[in-house]
């Protein structure tokens, strides 16, 4: 299958385009606030996403020639032909095109809290670049084309829009890729610690759960899951810190507590060099977007 959208969008030229807020007393959880495509030459270009508000929204956004560059969570990525970037605002990363460079790229902004879900679990397993099947990447390019050519687009059509996008990285993220099956004693691992975030889980306690000698468990694990023991802990206690801080009105130190940190002032300066934001911060700023 030929990317013929993506042809109709390039066809059409470079174009930005603002869309209309939602209207009325019902708010619509994943919408498109803005889309374009554009090209970057010879010239400054650098976003900080932690100096763009503190209201969460997040930028899809597809090259199509040139590169880009962005650094996330400590690590460089090269942004080319055919690939995808998904970043969530605010968050401890930057994007930006390098001295004398080109990029051309699509993109789109959106915001709500179903979005921003959406987001964060294509995150936790394709992280923050993304290369689709030319399928996807045809339908990424409708949602943008649909949006900049529509005479009158209303809040309806730029939520349909929106979720279009999102629902696609999620096919990216989740169906074009069988999940391995894990050897049993990582999958005995893996429950142990969801069943024990509270508690200390050091790497001798989750090789022995495993069965194995500490080396031995740490290649199996590190090769299997793609980061060691350690961060996987890390990760998943985050995760949770993340769930009681929206779904409940926990104190910082009672969230500690209750995954595994050791007090709350730990929590909150872990929480901060993971997310950018402090435990409260993150709860205030979501608590608007919904």
């Amino acid at each position: 299958m030929g990317n013929f959208m993506l042809s109709d969008l390039l066809a059409h030229g470079h174009d930005i385009r603002q869309l209309p807020p939602d209207r009325g007393g019902s708010a619509l959880h994943c919408r498109a606030a803005s889309v374009g495509y554009e090209q970057r030459k010879a010239e400054v270009y650098s976003w900080d996403g932690m100096n763009r508000g503190t209201q969460p929204f997040l930028v899809l956004q597809h090259t199509v020639l040139g590169e880009g560059r962005l650094t996330y969570a400590g690590t460089d990525h090269h942004l080319r032909p055919g690939q995808t970037m998904l970043v969530t605002i605010p968050h401890a990363h930057r994007y930006w095109l390098e001295r004398g460079g080109h990029w051309e790229y699509f993109w789109a902004v959106l915001h709500g809290r179903e979005a921003l879900r959406l987001a964060r679990e294509v995150l936790e397993v394709s992280g923050p670049v993304l290369t689709l099947p030319p399928a996807l990447i045809d339908r990424l390019a409708a949602t943008c084309l649909i949006l900049l050519t529509d005479p009158r687009p209303t809040p309806g059509a730029a939520s349909s829009a929106a979720y279009a996008a999102m629902t696609t990285l999620h096919d990216g993220t989740f169906t074009t890729r069988p999940a391995p099956a894990l050897p049993p004693a990582l999958s005995r691992v893996i429950d142990h610690i969801e069943a024990h975030l509270a508690e200390r889980l050091t790497v001798d306690r989750l090789a022995t759960v495993a069965g194995l000698s500490r080396a031995h468990f740490v290649r199996l694990f590190s090769g299997a899951m793609g980061l060691p023991p350690s961060d996987h802990v890390q990760a998943r206690r985050i995760e949770r810190v993340e769930r009681l801080l929206l779904a409940t009105e926990l104190t910082v130190s009672a969230i500690a507590a209750a995954t595994g940190f050791a007090d709350g002032n730990y929590l909150a300066k872990t929480f901060r060099r993971h997310r950018g934001l402090s435990p409260l911060e993150f709860r205030a700023t979501r608590a608007e977007a919904a």
